[in-house]
Order: C-alpha cells, then sequence, then structure tokens
C-alpha cells in the first residue's frame, strides 16, 4: 500500500436524495492509460476490488467539506462523496485534483466553466472578484436582485459565494434582520427571505457552517419567517425555543456532542418545514444540505456509541424495575432514534453498533419492554426488535435458544412477539402484519447459518417447533373446534389468514418438523374448517395451506389426507360456489387438475372413488374426466399385470434395439436395390422377420378378446368402494350400489390363456376399487404386405400424452369400429 493511499467511504447519492454506502477501502490517484487522464482509485479493503475508478476532469466541480469530504458530480443525477478518516489524507488528495485542475488548495470549491457565456469569460478575465453592495437597510432590494440574477450562472454563484464567505456578509446580513424586525420593516424582511433562500441554493458547504453555528442559526430561521407568499410569518422560532424540548434521557457530558444535536435536529427542521419545496431544477442545488445533515447523524452515533459510561446507564435504567414509566418510555423512544440514526453507518460500523447493543443486554431489555402493558412503549420496542432482526436474525435465534433453558414458554421473547401480534388491537393490523414478516424472517432456513460444529437450522426448528409453534396456532385451533368457524368476523378472518400464510411458508421450507407437527395435531382438517368461512380471501388462504401440501407429493402426507377424508371440504366449497366463475372456483379446479397431470395415483384413487359421483356432471373442464381416465388406466395394469409388462416389452422391443442391429438394418438398406421392392412392400430388417408374428400378435389377440367382452357389458359399471376395514367418509355421495351380475363370464374368463383371472370384485385383494369399461383404451394392429405395425398404448407411459389426448377424442363408433377390426 502506497503513501497516497488514504482509508476512505464512498458514498453516492441515490434517487432519494439519500447518501448510499458504497464500502470502504483505499483512495489513491493516479495516471490511468484507458481514461486517459489522472484518477481517484478506491479499492476495497477487504478484498482489493475496485470500488470506485473517476478520472479527475479539468471541468468538474468537486467541493471539500467538513475538513473531511469530497463531493462531486460524474453527470446531472449522479454524485459521489469520499469520506476520509483522516483530515491529512483529504488535504492530500484536494492538493491533487486542484493541481489538474489548475486551482488553488485553499478553495474549498472548483468550478465547472463548461456552461460559461463568451461575456461570462470575459467578466471573468476582467473582473476577477463579484463587488456585493455595502450591507445596509437601504440596499436590500439591490442585494436581493443580485443574489436571484447569480443563481442560473455556476460561474456568478462561485464569485458570489466567495464574496460572501471573505467578507462575513452573512453576519452583517443578520444584524440587518434585527434591524428590520425592530422597526417592523415587512419589506425588508421579505427581501431578507429572498437573499437567505439563494444563498441556501448556492449549496456551498463553508457558507452553511457560518449559517448553521449556533449564533447564526436562529437568526437564519427568523429570516425564512416572512415569506412573502404568505399572508402572515411563520413562528418556527417559537416552535423551537417554545414547544421542542430537549429531553436528555440520559445526561450527555460531551459539550461537543449536545451541539451536534441541537444543530442537527435545526437544520432538519429547516429542510422539513421551513425551507419550501424546491423545484425540480432547484433539488439539485440542496445536495450539500442533505450532505450535512447526513454525515453529522454519522457523526452523533458514532460518538454516542464510544461513550461506554452513557450506554451502560441507558440500559441500567431500561431494565431497572424502579424506573418509572414515563421515564422508561423516554428511555425507549431515544433507544428507537438511536437506532434510526444507525441505519446511515457503513456495514463495518454497522456491525459494531449492533454488537456493542448486544453486549449490552438490548434483547434482555426488550423482553421486559414488551412485557408491559404501554402500547407506545410496545410499539417503539417492536420497531428496534425489527430493526435487530433485519441486521442479524441469527443474534435473536441465539439469544432466544439460551434464554429457553432458563425460562417458560410463556416469557419466550419470541412468545411475547406471537402474542403481542395474536393481541394486536387495530382493525387492519398494520402491528400484526409487521411482527408476522419478523417471524418469517427468524424461521427462513435460507438465513441460517450452517458450520461445521452444528447447524442452526436443526437447532433452532427444534426450539421453535417444541415451544413456540403452540403458541403461533392457539387461534386457529380454538377457532376450529366445530364443522364452521366459531368466530368469523373480520379481524379474526385477517389474524387466522395471517397465521395461515407463516405456516404455508414453513410447509414449503421446513421438511420433518412441519411434517410431524401437521399429522400429529391434525392441523390440516383444522384449517380446512375455514374453508366454510364468509370471507372469501381467508378460504382461499385454507386452500392454499392444502394446495402446498399436495405440491409436495409426500406420500406421507398423501396418506394423511385420504385417511382422514381431506378432500371433503373441498368438494363441499366446490359444490356450494355452484356455477360461479370466481377465483375459488379456478383454486378448486387447478389443484385436481395438479394432481391429474402430476399423475399422484393414491390421491386419483381416493378422489374418484370417494367423490366420483358428485364430480361426474362437471363437463366445462376435462380435468375430473381425465383424473376418472387415469383412475382406470390404473386399474386396468393392476388388473393385467402380464398386458403390462408385454406393453413394457413391446416398447423396448421398438425403441431399444442393439446399436449393432440398428447398423445392420441401416447397411441392408442402402444395398437393396429399390426395384426389386413391390408397392407397398416395407423392407423389414432380417432381425425383424426372424421372429414368429404369431409370439407378437398372440398377447395383443388375448387383450382384444377382453375388450369385446367389455363392450357388451353396461357403458359404466361402478363398484362400490367399502373397502374391508376401511373409514367411511361422513360427507355421503350416492353411488350405484348395484352391480350387474353378469360383468364377465366365468368360464370367458378362464378360458383366455394368460388371462388373471376374473375381474376383482369390491373387496377383493386384486380390485382396490370401482371396474369400468376402458374404451378409450385400444391397440390398434395393421397388417400390409406381411409387415406388422404395432401402435403404441394411449397409456403406456409419461411419453405418450399425446397419443393418449388423441384416442380419447375419438368418436365412440370409431372406437367400436377399431375394436370390431
Amino acid at each position: 500500500m502506497t503513501d497516497t493511499r488514504r482509508r476512505v467511504k464512498v458514498y453516492t447519492l441515490n434517487e432519494d436524495r439519500q447518501w448510499d454506502d458504497r464500502g470502504t477501502g483505499h483512495v489513491s490517484s493516479c495516471y490511468v492509460e484507458r481514461l486517459k487522464g489522472m484518477s481517484l482509485l478506491v479499492r476495497a479493503e477487504s478484498d482489493g476490488s475496485l470500488l470506485l475508478e473517476s478520472k479527475i476532469n479539468p471541468n468538474t466541480a468537486y467541493q471539500k467539506q467538513q475538513d473531511t469530504l469530497i463531493v462531486w458530480s460524474e453527470a446531472e443525477n449522479y454524485d459521489l462523496a469520499l469520506s476520509f478518516q483522516e483530515k491529512a489524507g483529504c488535504d492530500e488528495i484536494w492538493e491533487k485534483i486542484c493541481q489538474v485542475q489548475g486551482k488553488d488548495p485553499s478553495v474549498d470549491i472548483t468550478q465547472d466553466l463548461v456552461d460559461e457565456s463568451e461575456e461570462e469569460r470575459f467578466d471573468d478575465m476582467s473582473s476577477p472578484g463579484l463587488e456585493l453592495p455595502s450591507c445596509e437597510l437601504s440596499r436590500l432590494e439591490e442585494i436581493a436582485e443580485l443574489v436571484a440574477s447569480s443563481l442560473p450562472s455556476p460561474l456568478r454563484r462561485e464569485k458570489l459565494a466567495l464574496a460572501l464567505e471573505n467578507e462575513g456578509y452573512i453576519k452583517k446580513l443578520l444584524e440587518i434582520f434585527h434591524v428590520c424586525e425592530d422597526l417592523e420593516n415587512i419589506e425588508g424582511l421579505h427581501h431578507l427571505y429572498e437573499i437567505i433562500k439563494g444563498i441556501f441554493l448556492l449549496n456551498r458547504t463553508a457558507l452553511f457552517e457560518v449559517m448553521f453555528s449556533e449564533e447564526c442559526i436562529m437568526d437564519v430561521i427568523g429570516c425564512l419567517e416572512y415569506d412573502p407568499s404568505l399572508s402572515q410569518s411563520r413562528k418556527h422560532r417559537e416552535f423551537l425555543t417554545k414547544t421542542a424540548k430537549f429531553k436528555e434521557v440520559i445526561p450527555i457530558s460531551d459539550p461537543e456532542l449536545k451541539q451536534k444535536i441541537h444543530q442537527t435536529y435545526r437544520v432538519q427542521y429547516i429542510q422539513d418545514m421551513v425551507l419550501p419545496t424546491p423545484s425540480v431544477f432547484e433539488e439539485n442545488m440542496l445536495s450539500t444540505l442533505h450532505s450535512f445533515i447526513f454525515f453529522n447523524k454519522v457523526e452523533i452515533v458514532g460518538m454516542l456509541q464510544e461513550d461506554e459510561k452513557f450506554l451502560t446507564d441507558l440500559f441500567a435504567q431500561l431494565t431497572d424495575e424502579a424506573t418509572d414509566e414515563e421515564k422508561r418510555q423516554e428511555l425507549v423512544n431515544f433507544l428507537k432514534e438511536f437506532c434510526a440514526f444507525s441505519q446511515t453507518l457503513q456495514p463495518q460500523n454497522r456491525d459494531a453498533f449492533f454488537k456493542t447493543l448486544s453486549n449490552m443486554g438490548i434483547l434482555p431489555a426488550l423482553e421486559v419492554i414488551l412485557g408491559m402493558d404501554d402500547a407506545q412503549v410496545r410499539s417503539a420496542a417492536t420497531d428496534i426488535f425489527s430493526y435487530l432482526v433485519e441486521y442479524n436474525p441469527s443474534m435473536v435465534r441465539e439469544f432466544v435458544m439460551q434464554e429457553a433453558q432458563q425460562n417458560d414458554d410463556d416469557i419466550l421473547l419470541i412468545n411475547l412477539i406471537i402474542e403481542h401480534m395474536i393481541c394486536d388491537t387495530d382493525p387492519e393490523l398494520g402491528g400484526a402484519v409487521l411482527l408476522m414478516g419478523l417471524l418469517r424472517t427468524l424461521v427462513d432456513p435460507e438465513n441460517m447459518l450452517a458450520t461445521a460444529n452444528k447447524t442452526e437450522k436443526t437447532e433452532f426448528l427444534g426450539f421453535f417447533y417444541k415451544h413456540c409453534m403452540h403458541v403461533l396456532t392457539a387461534p386457529l385451533l380454538a377457532n376450529t373446534t366445530e364443522d364452521k368457524p366459531s368466530k368469523d368476523d373480520f379481524q379474526t378472518a385477517q389474524l387466522l389468514a395471517l397465521i395461515l400464510e407463516l405456516l404455508t411458508f414453513c410447509v414449503e421450507h421446513h421438511t420433518y418438523h412441519i411434517k410431524n407437527y401437521i399429522i400429529n395435531k391434525d392441523i390440516l382438517r383444522r384449517v380446512l374448517v375455514l374453508m366454510a368461512s364468509k370471507h372469501a380471501f381467508l378460504a382461499l388462504c385454507a386452500l392454499r395451506f392444502k394446495r402446498k401440501i399436495i405440491g409436495l407429493k409426500d406420500e406421507f402426507y398423501n396418506r394423511y389426507i385420504m385417511k382422514s377424508f381431506l378432500f371433503e371440504p373441498v368438494v363441499k366449497a366446490f359444490l356450494n360456489n355452484g356455477s360461479r366463475y370466481n377465483l375459488m372456483n379456478s383454486a378448486i379446479i387447478e389443484m385436481f387438475e395438479f394432481i391429474r397431470v402430476e399423475d399422484i395415483k393414491s390421491l386419483t384413487a381416493h378422489v374418484i372413488e370417494n367423490y366420483w359421483k358428485a364430480l361426474e356432471d362437471v363437463d366445462y373442464v376435462q380435468t375430473f374426466k381425465g383424473l376418472k381416465l387415469r383412475f382406470e388406466q390404473q386399474r386396468e395394469r393392476q388388473d393385467n399385470p402380464k398386458l403390462d409388462s408385454m406393453r413394457s416389452i413391446l416398447r423396448n422391443h421398438r425403441y431399444r434395439r442393439d446399436a449393432r442391429t440398428l447398423e445392420d438394418e441401416e447397411e441392408m438398406w442402402f444395398n437393396t436395390d429399390e426395384d426389386d421392392m413391390e408397392d407397398g412392400e416395407a423392407v423389414v430388417p432380417p432381425s425383424d422377420k426372424t421372429k414368429n408374428d404369431e409370439d407378437i400378435m398372440d398377447p395383443i389377440s388375448k387383450f382384444m378378446e377382453r375388450k369385446k367382452l367389455k363392450e357388451s357389458e353396461e357403458k359404466e359399471v361402478l363398484l362400490k368402494t367399502n373397502l374391508s376395514g376401511r373409514q367411511s367418509p361422513s360427507f355421503k355421495l350416492s353411488f350405484s350400489s348395484g352391480t350387474k351380475s353378469n360383468l364377465t363370464s366365468q368360464s370367458s374368463a378362464s378360458n383366455l390363456p394368460g388371462s388373471p383371472g376374473s375381474p376383482g370384485s369390491p373387496g377383493s385383494p386384486g380390485s382396490p376399487g370401482s371396474v369400468s369399461k376402458s374404451t378409450s383404451q385400444m391397440a390398434s394392429v395393421t397388417t400390409k404386405g406381411g409387415l406388422v405395425g404395432l401402435v403404441d398404448y394411449p397409456d403406456d407411459d409419461e411419453e405418450d400424452d399425446e397419443d393418449e389426448d388423441k384416442e380419447e377424442t375419438l368418436p365412440l363408433s370409431k372406437k367400436a369400429k377399431l375394436d370390431s377390426s
């Protein structure tokens, strides 16, 4: 590292006119060939990466502020700042900049001359300075006109600023202000308003330091009370001196710190309340004012953080039971403001700040505060807690796991947060929404650490589900003891929707923890009670929770759903919704469509066996008919395992030939004379011709015979699905219990070679449900010139979906013709 490098922070001004920290590094100035000029380079102290590479343009305006800041604009809306750790480093870089621009290092600003007119350049050559009128009451109008005329020109603004600074002009103007107020000279006061406002728009740090000094700032605010556009003056000074009170919740012994706090508050007040809202053209002229406030806040946080006695007293009084409620509220409000100021710190300093607060015991202090009855204090404590969670959730998780070893579940910090969320009195649950977001951050595995010795995810989730989940789900379980929600008002529905949102997040991101909890506590059944809510958003939250579970395609969940018949509330809601085309209708259909497309066999069978009668008339979508088809194909495979294996053999025969066989066939095709081939005759490789056609046709003919037998059956046969030992659903759907006695002929079935036996009867091991005719499952066999052509069965596997769709669309008459052939 060379001597020219100095430790700096790099800032950029964002669209909201706030400074964003871009990192800490070391600055140097050197010639960059690519930029063809002297440039400022900042390399990160962490990894040496390049944070900033900026050519020192001879026409760019650089400003030196507060001895350790250099600010400039690289484009119309791109402002940069370097904050130096040491004044010496700032002076050294400033000298380099002034050397490139040909400026005297004693100046605090260099100025862009690109926009100057020829007349201004001539004026610059003939008169190096701007002569101000004498500061007298009678010449205030002339001074106001001079200031107004100088603002459009960068050169004249620079000359005016230098003149005001060198002649001590601002203090003279403030003396005239006192005279005008004593004489009640309203016209003079209006001129002074315009003059002071214009000086603000000069955007110069040296002038701000004079105006914001302890002796001048209140007079500056007084000048800005007399806005000519208002019928009467504002009372800003009265507010600042009488209404606004500075409270030292903990005495501040450092006078410099106290003065800096006063100054920052008043300057912030000037920016927010006193100065008129800047126009689009004036906004950039106040960038230095924004910077002044920003860096003041950084200094205040740093000075407070270094005062160990101050922080020790603060936390001692926060946790002291003898501290009265009013005093404690002031301490909490101060701590909240303190944490808000910390957001201006760069990452490294912010890390040190929150680590200091953690060592001081901020989390135990928050636990005490959250247990109080004062809503305002709890609200402020919630804001502080949000700063901590957003900064370092692992720190919070480590604390709550440690305290669980010493305290009961009821007083754990995380359970206090959950209780405040549940008990939020706001009708819109604004506080509950914030707290739910914090809980979600805490249980999010994405921000949990994994080390060689321990896994934070495993430890914390184990703790959370043991000590906290019952508190979170208590309102849900209390409200779903019957077939419909016991309380269905809007606020309760909103709260339950928030809880369901977090539970849905847990289903997606947690594994066995949430699965064990849902199955052991029968959570899904309780959640689906909310499908009967009059609030559509809550019913949809319940449905989304189930949809997330089904989306996992976990057989543990599927068996739980089937055992408890948890499709019943969904089917009821679907039927109660009727023909209305709304979000509920679409969401339920999408869930069944997912089961069909993903071919979740267990759920498909369960739905068809138990709810087909209620859903068979739904024909505006093909979802349920598609489910029925999936179910029939599945039954066909179960009833005919040899046929299913035959199909697999055929597929392998077609698509999985030996590579050497393919080479032989290819050579034979090229060696065959086309003239030797008869019209319509296909070339069949010897390897295929040697196969016995009867060996291939035999299982197909057996299958076709069975299909012909089934054609004589009733169009649709559904068997009663009460399996031995299976619980019957409470939701009674009328199924046709009668079955045809002549379903198949025993003798016919027994005469079929390779037949596995007669179709299973209800309750038989070979029949999981009902048996129906499957006219869509055809095997088409054609012979031409001795060639046997095989057509895949539509239900062979997922690769044949397109064939399946085409087969489904065939009219029944065409299917019958195919079958009869």
